[in-house]
């Protein structure tokens, strides 16, 4: 056999791996409300990286900002300084907004703030929210839980602030979502998120 029969040979074996790995049939997306009034960045679980509902198909979501360096160049960051300390980070504490007009079904509280960079212990504070759908939403890391279970709550309404705590390393939020037994893949509506002008330096006194 040829290198060029062989390597293509070694590509169908990848293609029908990647295709058996994530499943003929695409995930079904659920549109939600963005869950920050800043720019954010998310990176979202592969599909089976995480088992059971609200992890699998997940997103972890960390709220940015412009860092400007020297007066010239200009970056997006997650936190200022080193990192080491949570309020280093700019999603700290910042408003968590609901993703849709949905009834708070749960609430679970962990106590426990993490050290950035060491990772915590499960489980998570978070929300678990009900829309009329039928369609559950989790965000977790929270803190400061300002609503209630059994009330209901808006698409964009502040619900919690962002915290650290249970199974992650720094400030963010885990967003999962599932109807029945099925994880969802989440988009978040871009008609309402909001790209603020906000600039961090680093030599800011803060």
């Amino acid at each position: 056999m040829s290198l060029r029969s062989l390597r293509f040979a070694a590509l169908l074996v990848v293609a029908t791996l990647a295709e058996s790995a994530v499943g003929s049939e695409p995930a079904e997306v659920v549109l939600a409300h963005p869950i920050y009034a800043e720019y954010f960045a998310c990176g979202e679980h592969a599909a089976g990286q995480l088992k059971g509902l609200g992890d699998e198909l997940g997103t972890d979501c960390t709220i940015q900002r412009f860092v400007l360096f020297d007066d010239k160049r200009l970056f997006a960051a997650a936190y200022r300084a080193d990192g080491s300390r949570n309020e280093d980070w700019f999603g700290w504490l910042q408003p968590v907004l609901s993703p849709a007009d949905a009834v708070v079904e749960k609430i679970d509280i962990n106590p426990v703030t993490n050290t950035p960079g060491r990772l915590g212990k499960p489980p998570a504070s978070s929300i678990q929210l009900l829309r009329d759908d039928g369609v559950r939403f989790v965000l977790a890391h929270v803190r400061d839980v300002s609503v209630e279970e059994g009330v209901r709550v808006t698409a964009g309404q502040p619900i919690a602030k962002v915290g650290n705590n249970g199974f992650g390393r720094a400030p963010h939020i885990h967003m999962g979502a599932w109807r029945d037994d099925t994880p969802l893949q989440i988009r978040f509506d871009q008609h309402y998120m909001q790209f603020p002008e906000i600039i961090e330096r680093p030599d800011r006194p803060q």
